[in-house]
């Protein structure tokens, strides 16, 4: 098996063979996913939204805050919190506009840090996961702390252009998916 820097730098390599166009057209068929997924989950109103860094090729989840807001749900995202090594929860406006952090990543420029004890649903950024639901993230440990810090009712989900690994090496801390949705179909790990 890999290690999880060797499968890091070969799903870097992948995003960045696609064109920006294929970027976008397959995050329209993730969104698209969703929007089937949806159907059987009225009930959800409250979603964690994570914003492209457009350089690596990120699925684009702007076309995801479209879906979720033309339904009247209630989106949230985050934003690093440097002193505390954590994710702040921020209420995302409507009409929210967006400046680029240091980062390269999307934060809306007018927001409000709440409580994210409302969440119900984190769409979660990876680069890898496997078929029983975990996940490889960037290796800073940001989103496992945020996911830990949740209500263990909050549904997770992975957005990825790629099909599912076999298996992923995986450590104590590191925080499995219930879902993940690719363009092709919709994933789901039963917990």
């Amino acid at each position: 098996m890999k290690t999880k820097n060797e499968l890091r730098q070969d799903y870097r390599q992948l995003r960045k063979q696609l064109s920006g166009e294929e970027v976008n057209e397959l995050s329209r068929k993730i969104s698209e996913q969703l929007s089937a997924w949806l159907e059987s989950q009225e009930a959800l109103n409250h979603f964690h939204l994570f914003f492209p860094i457009a350089k690596f090729n990120e699925v684009n989840t702007f076309y995801i805050q479209q879906l979720l807001g033309q339904r009247g749900k209630t989106l949230y995202t985050s934003q690093v919190n440097r002193e505390e090594d954590r994710l702040d929860t921020l209420l995302l406006p409507s009409e929210a506009a967006f400046f680029l952090d240091e980062w390269g990543i999307p934060v809306p420029q007018e927001s409000l840090r709440v409580a994210s004890t409302k969440i119900q649903v984190v769409f979660v950024p990876l680069l890898a996961y496997d078929s029983s639901g975990h996940r490889l993230g960037f290796g800073k440990g940001f989103y496992d702390k945020f996911l830990s810090s949740l209500e263990q009712s909050v549904i997770k989900v992975g957005l990825s252009f790629f099909p599912a690994e076999h298996a992923l090496p995986v450590e104590s801390h590191d925080v499995p998916l219930d879902y993940c949705l690719t363009p092709d179909r919709i994933w789901a790990f039963g917990r």
